[in-house]
């Protein structure tokens, strides 16, 4: 089960190697987590935390980008390889380690706490809390759909400026959002049960609706003028609107480029390493969660992009109202009500996401306490035996997070802050998943006796071509999305002189040297 190497459970570097008790015994800081997720459950929260509304938009932009339907079709599956590969590394860790925290313990036990804590950082900070913002006002717009009274522009509190460019406010749709959080924040204080049984029923459902609209797209909305646009010449890029791509490194730098967005669509798909003291043979189950979701996910999010080639011309998709692709598709199979029926799967859809980002997410930041890096209370289960107080403290940032808008005054256009904050941090979200697989080489050098139920498939060559991949990707990404890439890094690395005082704070304390 869990280690009893001393190296491990004080946070340090590892510098002893695992003896066979340390996948045997659980340790202290799971000690009290009931174990009520067993492999199904498991599934449904990679699911769960994968698929949330961005399949039923992000197509739209990469059809710009890319310019041509066999291209976008190729970056998909790109997005697929990538992802895959990811899980398929990350199981040799989980399975090393299956406790709370997932990629802050791994990093933590590659690197060192300062690399753990950095990750622990931005995700609380903006990766976690901001995508739980972000989704929430997601689910609040499409409700408007079905009722009105809920909108971005029906003000309770008007936006009040704190600067030229920055404003807070309070609309129906921010408030249901703020409420949306709060109930799912609540319902995973009662106990696991809960949010487990929120889980599975919501990811049944919006698996169901995909998989209706893919089935729908292909079998009823097929027609000939989109397979005639899109599939007539599917490599020729004609007025692409974005990187001039009329050489293969032009290609190669729009297919990166659109990685954001297929990406990061598929993101989450290792939160369920963060709840691991809950899973039932974590060694074992985690693995084949992370494993069977993203393969479900990508190949249900490859199916989705085929359905609307052939349901839509590449023109259409591309300039889609709203980037709404998928409501695009289902107002060619069913005119007049598309609109509607779309709104009701993303609503469904994005309360699942959010349901397994509250789960996941604070039991990160309850590993991160445990180990004096994070505020004390946050280490502490109640009698339901779940991180309560890291649920109630994600829930109140991610709160304060949907009221702040930006504004820009030439356009007078309003926009979001964690939209912003979530820009800047992809790329440095990427970073530590590049370091999280390059962590597998390095702890088979430093711990080669360890313990490993599971090794990752096809090592050297799946991570190392992860590796390669992601890190081409991010190269891209800072050279040509500077203005979004760097602010992201320095968001990161503002969290090193917070984990230098909390370091100092806790020895300080009562009892430490």
């Amino acid at each position: 089960m869990q280690s009893s190497n001393p190296a491990i459970q004080s946070g340090g570097l590892l510098t002893g190697q695992a003896t066979p008790s340390d996948s045997e015994s659980p340790s202290a800081e799971n000690r009290n987590f009931s174990r009520g997720l067993g492999l199904f459950d498991s599934v449904m929260l990679v699911v769960g935390a994968m698929i949330g509304s961005g399949i039923f938009i992000v197509p739209a932009e990469m059809s710009r980008q890319i310019g041509s339907a066999g291209w976008l079709l190729v970056a998909w599956l790109v997005a697929g390889a990538l992802t895959i590969a990811g899980a398929l590394s990350y199981g040799e860790l989980s399975a090393m380690m299956p406790r709370a925290g997932g990629m802050y313990v791994y990093l933590r036990e590659a690197y060192s706490p300062l690399a753990g804590f950095l990750y622990g950082w931005t995700l609380f900070s903006v990766i976690e809390t901001g995508t739980i913002a972000a989704v929430a006002v997601a689910f609040a717009r499409f409700s408007g759909v079905l009722w009105p009274a809920i909108s971005g522009d029906h003000y309770l509190l008007s936006p009040v400026h704190i600067s030229s460019h920055y404003a807070l406010s309070l609309s129906t749709a921010q408030l249901l959002a703020i409420g949306v959080i709060a109930v799912l924040t609540l319902s995973n204080m009662l106990g696991l049960r809960y949010g487990r049984l929120i889980q599975n029923v919501f990811t049944v459902a919006k698996t169901s609706a995909l998989g209706a609209l893919i089935l729908l797209g292909i079998l009823v909305g097929r027609n000939s003028a989109a397979l005639h646009a899109n599939f007539n010449h599917p490599w020729s890029v004609p007025g692409s609107q974005g990187v001039g791509i009329t050489t293969i490194w032009g290609l190669f730098i729009a297919i990166c480029l659109s990685q954001t967005g297929s990406l990061f669509s598929a993101d989450s798909w290792h939160n369920i390493a963060f709840a691991a003291g809950e899973v039932k043979q974590p060694e074992r189950n985690v693995t084949r969660a992370m494993v069977i979701g993203t393969i479900v996910v990508i190949t249900l999010y490859i199916l989705a992009n085929v359905s609307y080639l052939v349901t839509l011309p590449l023109q259409a998709i591309q300039t889609a109202p709203s980037d709404r692709v998928g409501t695009a598709t289902l107002n060619v199979i069913f005119p007049g009500i598309g609109v509607t029926v779309m709104a009701a799967a993303i609503m469904i859809s994005t309360f699942g996401t959010i349901n397994a980002l509250t789960l996941t997410g604070a039991r990160v930041y309850y590993a991160m306490a445990q180990q004096k890096l994070f505020f004390a209370f946050a280490g502490k289960l109640n009698a339901a035996r779940v991180p309560a107080s890291a649920l109630a403290l994600q829930g109140l940032w991610a709160a304060c997070l949907v009221l702040p808008r930006t504004y820009d005054p030439a356009t007078q256009v309003w926009g979001n802050l964690y939209n912003d904050l979530l820009e800047y941090v992809i790329s440095a979200a990427l970073i530590f998943y590049v370091l999280t697989v390059a962590g597998v080489f390095r702890l088979r050098m430093i711990r080669p006796d360890a313990q490993r139920p599971y090794r990752t498939f096809g090592y050297p060559i799946v991570p190392a071509l992860y590796v390669l991949a992601a890190g081409a990707i991010l190269l891209v990404l800072f050279a040509y999305r500077p203005a979004t890439t760097w602010p992201g890094l320095l968001i990161v690395l503002s969290g090193i002189p917070i984990y230098f005082g909390l370091r100092v704070r806790a020895a300080r304390r009562p009892g430490n040297r």
